[in-house]
Parts: C-alpha cells; sequence; structure tokens
C-alpha cells in the first residue's frame, strides 16, 4: 500500500482541536495513520501578519491514487470550516501532500512532491521527526539533509 505524507497547519480558533479533526477524519476518509509527530509552532510563513502556525506531519498507508487524496482532503478542509480568501492567509485547517510514495506528479491541480517543502523548517523538522531518511524523489537528499541544508530562518518550536 503507497505511504502517503501529509503536512496539516492551521493558525485560527482551537487550533489542536483541528489538528485531531483532520488526523481523524483522515484515518477515515484517506488512509490508516501509521505515524504522526509531534506538534510545532512556527511564525506564520509567506504573509507574515498573522497569528502563530500549528504543524504536524502524518504517515498514510493509503489505497488511494494521488488525485483521489488530493480530492479527499480538500472535502475534510471544507467539512472543518477552511474558508480560502488569501494566498497564504489565515485558516483553521490545511491540508498538503508532501510525499506520495516516490512518486512524482506535475498537473495543473497537483504537485509531488510538494514543490516548497525543503524551502519550509516548519515542514522538514516534522516530516524528520517520523522519516528523517525518506529520500526527496527529484532532489535526491534525505530528509535530514534537507533539514541541515534549509534556508528557511523562521524560529520552529515544538507545541506545549
Amino acid at each position: 500500500m503507497p505511504k502517503l505524507y501529509l503536512l496539516l497547519g492551521g493558525n485560527l480558533g482551537n487550533r489542536t482541536l483541528y489538528l485531531q479533526q483532520a488526523r481523524e477524519s483522515i484515518n477515515n476518509k484517506v488512509g490508516h495513520v501509521t505515524q504522526s509527530s509531534s506538534i510545532y509552532e512556527t511564525a506564520a510563513w509567506g504573509k507574515t501578519d498573522q497569528p502563530n502556525f500549528l504543524n504536524q506531519v502524518l504517515e498514510v498507508e493509503t489505497d488511494l491514487l494521488p488525485e483521489q487524496v488530493l480530492q479527499s482532503i480538500n472535502a475534510i478542509e471544507q467539512e472543518l470550516g477552511r474558508v480560502r480568501l488569501e494566498h497564504w492567509g489565515s485558516r483553521v485547517i490545511d491540508i498538503d501532500i508532501l510525499f506520495y510514495d516516490d512518486v512524482v506528479v506535475q498537473t495543473q491541480r497537483l504537485t509531488i512532491p510538494h514543490p516548497q517543502l525543503h524551502l519550509r523548517k516548519f515542514t522538514l523538522l516534522p516530516l524528520a521527526e517520523i522519516a528523517p531518511e525518506l529520500e526527496h524523489p527529484i532532489l535526491k537528499e534525505s530528509i535530514t539533509e534537507l533539514t541541515n541544508s534549509c534556508p528557511d530562518q523562521l524560529k520552529v518550536w515544538l507545541y506545549s
């Protein structure tokens, strides 16, 4: 069964509750969640004048195809109240596909691996916690190597 890595994030409302609800929905509608990273907090990336984000990475075994995963996670975001008003804006939940096995997808709607994951410490740190040796199928570097060379200077810390 293919292994899928998803990044969950949000910065509005009860952030931990939204992450929990997203995890449960993913487990019910996308596939079996086999690993969950710790929850990390970081200042907003891209559009910085907004509340801090909480982020978590999940490893999921799924029998869905990549496009079906995208449809499912978009539906979960909607069910949890996500409203897309602006690029990189505040949100109750965001679910991004980071990897789907070592598959590379480049369509108008979907790019796998996530095109900016190697530039974002808030993505790499939780991913490195659960899959440090995972190799990026395009960059041919492990998550640990990508984390060590990441240019992102935003502070990322464990949420407590």
